[in-house]
């Protein structure tokens, strides 16, 4: 019965992997959309995005039906759907700046660059949770502060967006760009949200 329990147990912790791993594939691709919008990665960002959508349903479904977890359910909740918010995000990114037809900037490829970054850190925490809590809380402030990196060049970006505006078309192109910094900020956010998740997780578990 006991070895039953420690794998039912662990059946969520790889079910976050997989969300995680998924949400710092779909970062990946943004990073790469943004050097050149290249429509393989959009493409690619879209195909996870979907899977991610996939693995947290099938999460959900898991967690309606398990009595044991490894931590306390509303956690599991939390940090399934922030993780999954952030690709969320990314896919929105991307979906404005071709609908919008805004191309990327030196400050979008900076955030993209840190929210790849940042992913890569909640994967390692989400993957060291069960067994070296310490040591996943180390990667979880990495995130944090590599959202607060992203929220520094976010507001550099608007400053220069917003500088010397002459004409209509300046006013159109910086209003469409204000769109696709939001939707970069919000994945940062989400980020952050799934780092504190992981850290309280950590403070209740040890």
């Amino acid at each position: 019965m006991k070895r039953l329990f420690k794998k039912r147990t662990n059946v969520f912790i790889r079910m976050l992997h997989d969300q995680a791993i998924l949400t710092l594939d779909g970062l990946e691709a943004l990073k790469t959309y943004m050097n050149d919008q290249n429509p393989a990665a959009a493409a690619l960002l879209v195909s996870k995005e979907k899977e991610a959508d996939e693995a947290r349903r099938i999460l959900i479904h898991e967690l309606n039906r398990t009595f044991v977890t490894p931590f306390d359910r509303e956690d599991v909740f939390s940090l399934s759907r922030a993780i999954d918010d952030v690709i969320d995000y990314a896919y929105s990114t991307v979906s404005e700046m071709e609908l919008l037809k805004v191309k990327p900037t030196p400050f979008m490829q900076r955030i993209a660059s840190l929210l790849r970054d940042a992913g890569f850190e909640l994967l390692q925490a989400v993957d060291r949770l069960a067994e070296y809590p310490g040591v996943a809380n180390e990667h979880a402030q990495r995130a944090k502060a590599l959202e607060n990196r992203v929220e520094d060049v976010y507001r550099e970006a608007l400053a220069d967006l917003f500088h010397g505006a002459e004409d209509i078309k300046h006013v159109v192109r910086m209003l469409k760009s204000r769109e696709v910094y939001r939707h970069l900020s919000n994945a940062a956010d989400r980020g952050d949200e799934a780092a504190n998740i992981i850290a309280d997780i950590i403070v209740k578990t040890t």
